[in-house]
């Protein structure tokens, strides 16, 4: 079988544990982002080693939004220097704004899951289960049926790892489906790869930076959030699901 045009990196953001939600952010958001290998490769992987190396002299920073966000260890640097904080977001937005990619979440607000469902199913799993749907819309429109498309997530230890593969292969060989859809995800071979954070990839950190935003988006919708609108164009061919 040959490989997909087509890469996934996966990331989230805030906890899929529902006992005792963050009541500052108590959603569960899953971030897929699709993207051509070719762009990938050619264009999103040299932006963003150029951005480090412009800013920090080396290219083994890990761009962590929260990090980022609170401007602490790696991040430490935008405390001192405002005009060069506002240089360093404005490419890292110029990064996420240029990036041609396709954007797929799904936010699960916890306090209401856990309160609508006597026996609630995990967060991850529900949040994995609607990504999963749109990216197979989306990668049979882009003619990759037949082909192996593998999806990288970040790592979160072995016994999560491994209950996160478990259910990622029976969706994909059609044993998970709910509810009056029954897409056939056999049309392609899909592959979970794992990786730690610290493996430095491109698109695992792509992922990450906007996950929280589109938690934020779904928490509070009027609130201004500029990170949000540079990636809305992304998340055509219904990409961001919320649930419940």
């Amino acid at each position: 079988m040959a490989f997909s045009d087509f890469i996934i990196f996966a990331d989230e953001s805030g906890s899929p544990v529902l006992e005792g939600p963050d009541p500052t952010f108590p959603v569960f958001v899953l971030n897929c982002v699709l993207v051509a290998k070719v762009d990938y490769a050619e264009r999103i992987v040299p932006r963003m080693q150029r951005l480090k190396f412009d800013f920090v002299g080396h290219d083994q920073l890990i761009l962590h939004e929260r990090d980022i966000r609170r401007q602490q260890k790696d991040f430490a640097f935008l405390q001192v220097d405002p005009i060069a904080r506002e240089a360093f977001l404005e490419r890292v937005n110029a990064v996420v704004a240029d990036a041609e990619i396709d954007v797929i979440a799904a936010v699960i607000d916890k306090v209401r899951h856990a309160q609508k469902y006597a026996n609630p199913w995990s967060p991850y799993e529900i949040a994995l289960h609607f990504c999963m749907e749109t990216l197979l819309s989306r990668l049979r429109q882009l003619g990759q049926a037949g082909s192996l498309i593998h999806v990288i997530f970040e790592s979160r230890g072995r016994k999560e790892d491994a209950e996160l593969e478990l259910h990622f292969r029976r969706i994909v060989a059609n044993q998970a489906n709910w509810g009056y859809r029954q897409p056939d995800f056999r049309v392609l071979e899909w592959e979970p790869v794992f990786i730690d954070k610290k493996s430095n990839s491109s698109g695992l950190q792509l992922a990450d930076l906007m996950a929280r935003p589109i938690g934020l988006k779904v928490l509070r919708p009027l609130q201004e959030n500029r990170a949000f609108d540079i990636l809305r164009p992304k998340l055509a061919h219904g990409g961001m699901k919320s649930f419940p």
